[in-house]
């Protein structure tokens, strides 16, 4: 299960993946979506690096 900041990285590509897939999702589905692939990922987190990433 991949976890912490040390993935980050593998984290935003699979959010902008999963973005690009589902282009109207926001935050919170894509959030539900990484939990379901089994990140450790909140969705604090995730609309951190959504802000961040411009998505």
């Amino acid at each position: 299960m991949p976890h912490g900041r040390a993935d980050e990285e593998r984290l935003v590509a699979d959010m902008i993946e999963l973005a690009r897939q589902y282009g109207r999702y926001g935050y919170r589905r894509i959030a539900a979506f990484l939990r379901h692939a089994g990140w450790e990922a909140n969705d604090k987190r995730v609309e951190r690096v959504w802000r961040r990433e411009g998505l």
